[in-house]
């Protein structure tokens, strides 16, 4: 049984979330302080973590700013905050969807559902075997290592599998669609604001200069190409 974290101050929401999940098969557990949903999600093994963003004890950028920095889980913000800043920053601090409420139950728990198969598809591929090296940048796709000058770079599962997707495929320009359907699938409920979010924190590990990329480069109204 899948088990999923909800960090809501606001139990109603929170129960309303709770037994939606728990008539699709999925075990729930609710904490309403920020500070404690934060400690439950590091320690509980969860499958999913649910987060409001705004609660006692720890707001919810920073709960996601730390989670995202220890664990590789799929997270998603659930929040009365619907302008699209607010949107981006959580997808920059690490989360994988942004639901505003009022919600639908059905859409959040087939959200859920999406995120997991994703998870797994991610974490379970067989890509094959081989090194891709281009000037200082390497990814060992045996090992799912990525190196810049011999020095480790840490990525999520998704980050990891964007990166290999476009050094496999230097000198050929993708679009946003075609990247989020690629890496996201096709039952991904987001927009492609996703994927420019994820090529940002992409190029804050492996580029010199980020806003100069020597590997990522924009093609401004078509899409994104790596640089051979």
């Amino acid at each position: 049984m899948k088990r999923i974290l909800i960090i809501e101050d606001d139990l109603h929401i929170a129960e309303l979330e709770r037994d939606y999940l728990q008539l699709n098969g999925f075990k729930a557990d609710i904490v309403q302080d920020g500070a404690q949903g934060l400690k439950r999600a590091l320690a509980g093994n969860y499958d999913v973590i649910i987060v409001d963003l705004m609660l006692p004890g720890k707001d919810g950028y920073e709960i996601i700013k730390e989670i995202r920095a220890r664990l590789d889980v799929p997270m998603m913000v659930i929040s009365a905050k619907d302008e699209d800043i607010n949107k981006i920053r959580g997808l920059e601090y690490g989360a994988d969807d942004y639901l505003t409420k009022p919600f639908s139950p059905g859409e959040l728990v087939a959200r859920i559902k999406s995120h997991i198969r994703r998870y797994e598809r991610l974490k379970g591929s067989q890509i094959p075997s081989e090194i891709i090296i281009h000037r200082g940048l390497e990814i060992n796709t045996a090992s799912r290592k990525v190196y810049v000058n011999d020095h480790d770079v840490q990525m999520t599962a998704r980050e990891y599998e964007l990166l290999v997707f476009l050094a496999s495929n230097p000198g050929i320009v993708f679009s946003k669609e075609h990247i989020l359907a690629g890496i996201w699938g096709d039952d991904y409920y987001g927009d492609t604001a996703t994927v420019a979010v994820h090529i940002q924190k992409i190029r804050k590990k492996i580029e010199k200069d980020p806003s100069n990329p020597e590997f990522i480069e924009t093609l401004w109204g078509t899409g994104y190409r790596f640089n051979k």
